[in-house]
């Protein structure tokens, strides 16, 4: 028995030993070549440019994507804060790829704003292949070329990146930029939660700050599940956390945002006073409203989300006395549902926000 599991075992190293080596753009040592590409953010959008000519020879990291997983952008995440911090030294380039230049342009600036990006975002000129000398391997979702004086000094060719891939990465990124103290992911990740709002860790060491951000997995021993009320309460968690993951990736995606835990009905089947709507308040008809009340009640919600959500809301509304008006319906309508809306905190400061817009 021991024999066959240790033959079992040898032909499993050699079967990944004799695996071909995945390849992606430019190798080590060679050379990078002029490309161009449509400039998505900053004061040049919608600007042609291009990428090589314009760095002149300059430490630089290009970070091609074929596809928007929300597995790859923990990584991501990374790479822009690293670059961000050394901005001066590091010229950081996200360049999307895509067959359609306005879909492409589209799902690149919603994924931009969805993770704040910082570094500069273009769309390839050259469609879903890249540029045509650089032979990008479209079975990579992502593949990064770090450069200086216009030669390769590393490449990542990553078929399904994820954050297991950042230390490799990061150390790349800090020799081509002569960093000699380099940060780590986890700081990384942290300047990224403090810069936009805080959070909480998760069991990957991510956290849950703004909407978009990854969330702390659902914690299920919070919930009895020898009783029924537990077992009711660890489903309802459930759907939530899998609700919030498909409107985060529609979200970074571009297409319509899937179906959310539905808001109190106008007019409920079978209404007794006529359609006559039973509940206090109402639905916000604003929709940048209205889908900003549907994610302050999100149950996954942390507190720090909750925080940067209402932020958004007072910014929203500002001096404007029907937004201010919708905004009361829409939290007394919910405020009315009690604990079946948000969580213990949300419901809180939403009623403090609440007796704030009536004074």
């Amino acid at each position: 028995m021991k024999l066959r599991l240790l033959a079992l075992c040898g032909a499993l190293f050699a079967s990944v030993e004799a695996a071909d080596p995945v390849f992606s753009g430019p190798q080590q040592g060679e050379k990078t070549t002029p490309f161009k590409v449509v400039e998505l953010t900053g004061e040049n959008a919608a600007k042609e440019r291009d990428v090589i000519a314009e760095n002149a020879g300059g430490a630089t990291a290009i970070v091609f994507m074929h596809g928007i997983e929300r597995s790859m952008m923990p990584l991501l995440r990374v790479v822009d804060e690293y670059g961000a911090l050394r901005k001066d030294a590091l010229k950081t380039e996200i360049i999307f790829l895509a067959a359609d230049r306005l879909e492409g342009e589209q799902r690149a600036k919603n994924a931009t704003n969805s993770l704040k990006l910082q570094s500069r975002v273009g769309l390839s000129l050259d469609g879903a292949e890249g540029p045509g000398n650089y032979g990008l391997n479209k079975e990579c979702l992502m593949t990064i070329v770090m450069a200086k004086d216009n030669t390769v000094t590393a490449n990542f060719a990553l078929g399904q990146p994820g954050i297991a891939d950042a230390p490799k990465v990061l150390e790349a990124l800090a020799k081509v930029s002569g960093d000699a103290t380099p940060p780590t992911v986890e700081e990384l990740n942290q300047r990224h939660m403090a810069r936009n709002g805080g959070g909480r860790r998760d069991g990957d060491g991510m956290r849950r700050g703004p909407e978009g951000a990854p969330r702390p997995p659902v914690d299920l021993n919070r919930f009895d599940l020898n009783t029924e009320e537990g077992l009711r309460g660890a489903v309802q968690a459930l759907i939530g956390e899998v609700q919030g993951l498909r409107a985060e990736l529609a979200e970074v995606r571009g297409g319509p945002r899937p179906p959310q835990r539905p808001m109190p009905r106008e007019t409920p089947p079978g209404d007794p006073q006529g359609g006559k709507d039973p509940f206090p308040g109402a639905v916000p008809s604003d929709p940048e409203l209205q889908g900003m009340l549907r994610r302050f009640i999100k149950p996954t919600n942390d507190d720090a989300t909750v925080d940067a959500v209402l932020a958004e809301v007072r910014d929203h509304i500002k001096d404007s006395a029907d937004l201010k008006q919708q905004a009361i319906d829409g939290w007394t309508r919910v405020l009315h549902f009690g604990d079946h809306y948000g969580t213990e905190y949300s419901r809180k400061v939403g009623q403090a926000f609440l007796d704030e817009l009536k004074k």
